[in-house]
Order: structure tokens, then C-alpha cells, then sequence
């Protein structure tokens, strides 16, 4: 079984999240693969699809949302999973589940949305994010919580593995 692993991420956070997801899977002996969504032209070969954005007030990043919409008849026939990686804070802010994953869950039939917190680095943002981020009182941190990004990809490979139950 071959499984895709694309995360659209701009400093690199969410990237890690999907590096550690890739970690997990692997553990179980699945055959994984790690791309950038902008770089993936087909679909053919994989029995599973694991999707991932940063958000961005409030929004998945656009190559994310070209990725889904290029792929779309395909990755309805997969099986997906899809996360989103942003609130930060303790507790992680903003509460709300992110527009993008609540409606790509719907339309490509995902399996589950997952919404893990996120990073903000000072020193990786540019002028306009720093004082995006200082106007609204952002905290500076890693919020990231990878023994709960695994455990969710030990659960994604525990579907993988285990045959359905016939009907």
C-alpha cells in the first residue's frame, strides 16, 4: 500500500507535522511518500491520500486548495484524511475548525479533518506578517503537539491495515 503525504506549508511547520505523520506510517510498514501538493501531477500508484495546509486567516493555503480541486474525482475514490495546522496559543486560538477542511471533508468524502496547532516563529515572518501578527496579539511559540500528531497517524495506518468488515 502506497500512501501520499502533501502539505502545503509556508515556513515550515506544518511540513514537520506531515514528516511526522510520514514517521508513523512508516512504522507500520507502509510504503510512504512526501511531496508538496504543487509538484504532484497524478495520482496514480497511491491507495491513500493524507492532506495538510497552514492556515492562514482563517483559509488553507492556495496550493493546497489547487491540489484538491486539480485532483478531485481521485480523491474521491481514495481513501483521505485531511488536517489543518494554525491555532496557536494556550489554549490554541482561534476555537473554530477552519472553513476549508470542514467543506473539502464534505466534498471529497474525506475520512476525518484533524486541526493540529501550529508554530509562529518571529524570526521566519516577513514585515507584514510580524505586524499582522503583533496587531492582533498572536504569541510567539510552538504550539505543535506531535504525540497527538502520531497517535492520529498510528490510527490513520490502523484503517489502512485492517481490512474493512464485510457487509
Amino acid at each position: 500500500m502506497k500512501i501520499l503525504v502533501t502539505t502545503a506549508s509556508k515556513h515550515g511547520a506544518t511540513a514537520e507535522i506531515g514528516d511526522a505523520i510520514a514517521g508513523k506510517l512508516r512504522e507500520h510498514d507502509l510504503e510512504v511518500e512526501v511531496r508538496e501538493p504543487g509538484d504532484i501531477t497524478s495520482l496514480d500508484g497511491y491507495d491513500a491520500v493524507i492532506l495538510g495546509s497552514a492556515i492562514y486567516a482563517g483559509r488553507w493555503m492556495d496550493s493546497a486548495r489547487r491540489f484538491s480541486e486539480r485532483h478531485h474525482a481521485t480523491l474521491r475514490r481514495l481513501p483521505v484524511w485531511l488536517f489543518s495546522s494554525g491555532p496557536i496559543g494556550d489554549p490554541p486560538q482561534p476555537e473554530e475548525e477552519p472553513a476549508d477542511g470542514r467543506r473539502l471533508l464534505g466534498e471529497l468524502g474525506a475520512r476525518e479533518h484533524r486541526v493540529f496547532a501550529g508554530r509562529v516563529n518571529p524570526a521566519d515572518l516577513g514585515w507584514v506578517e510580524r505586524t499582522i501578527t503583533k496587531m492582533v496579539k498572536a504569541p510567539d511559540g510552538d504550539f505543535r503537539d506531535f504525540d497527538a500528531v502520531r497517535v492520529w497517524a498510528a490510527e490513520i495506518a490502523d484503517q489502512l491495515v485492517t481490512p474493512a468488515p464485510v457487509r
